[in-house]
């Protein structure tokens, strides 16, 4: 696909591999729509871009102020042709030693309220017959691992959301993508929460030596163009971890058919 003069809307994107997707998707000729907290950094974002962008400052977990972001991403140019759900927060802590206030927030913020993004533009979508639909999950949404258990539940679930929803929209022009990026040299690390809900403060060897986001936002935007429905950006044990539980694209394509096969109008015949 082309993203000359397409729309493309990213939360997240104040920095790391949101920043980065939305100089990848401007470079291409898409118009960008760049939402974060922090109005001034998505500022700076927006400065260096080669097209024209509109700033939509907002936190995920406020669902009116996520509302308003909405109607006004789609009102900018006339329709959201493509929408990111990028933002999130990742973890370092123990099981055993993490208090349960900070699954509920991981969860709700990297499951959600991304879940949340995404159904705020669906009926938008579906009813203009195109769209495409990202979903940023991570290795860790593929594979548990250790120290991030509340990250992985909501990266496991975002995984599952987006191929129920893959499979409902098949019929409907929308795309839906999910990448699971691995270790990105970015501030995650950094900005993840402890066991008790303070923010880490320093970084990973992996991630400081990780993959430049740069460089994973283009095999992203890459991947998008060919239409690939799971994404894996990763290096070494990474990738082959992620490739491990990769999902054929058989099955998607075995679960679109059942939609295809009036599956959905039969059960809800069935109430």
């Amino acid at each position: 696909m082309s993203f000359e003069n397409r729309v493309a809307w990213i939360t997240g994107a104040s920095s790391g591999i949101g920043a980065a997707l939305s100089r990848e998707l401007a470079s291409r000729g898409a118009h960008v729509v760049l939402s974060g907290r922090d109005e001034a950094r998505l500022a700076a974002v927006a400065e260096g871009l080669a097209t024209e962008s509109l700033c939509l400052p907002f936190d995920v977990r406020d669902d009116d102020a996520m509302a308003a972001a909405t109607r006004a991403a789609i009102d900018w140019r006339g329709g959201v042709d493509i929408a990111v759900a990028n933002a999130g927060v990742s973890q370092r802590g123990a099981a055993r030693k993490t208090e349960m206030h900070v699954y509920r927030e991981i969860v709700a913020i990297d499951l959600v309220q991304q879940i949340a993004f995404a159904q705020g533009l669906v009926p938008h979508m579906a009813d203009r017959g195109s769209g495409r639909l990202v979903f940023i999950s991570s290795i860790a949404g593929k594979v548990g691992v250790p120290m991030r258990t509340a990250y992985c539940a909501a990266k496991f679930g975002l995984v599952g959301y987006a191929d129920a929803l893959r499979a409902e929209l098949s019929q409907s022009g929308v795309e839906v993508h999910v990448v699971a990026p691995g270790s990105v040299a970015t501030d995650v690390s950094r900005n993840a929460l402890t066991a008790d809900g303070s923010r880490r403060g320093k970084s990973d060897p992996a991630i400081d030596n990780g993959i430049p986001p740069d460089e994973a936002a283009r095999e992203m935007v890459d991947a998008i163009a060919l239409n690939q429905r799971e994404i894996i950006v990763a290096r070494g044990m990474e990738e082959a971890l992620g490739k491990l539980r990769q999902t054929p694209d058989q099955v998607f394509d075995q679960v679109a058919a059942m939609v295809a096969g009036g599956y959905m109008e039969k059960m809800e015949a069935e109430g």
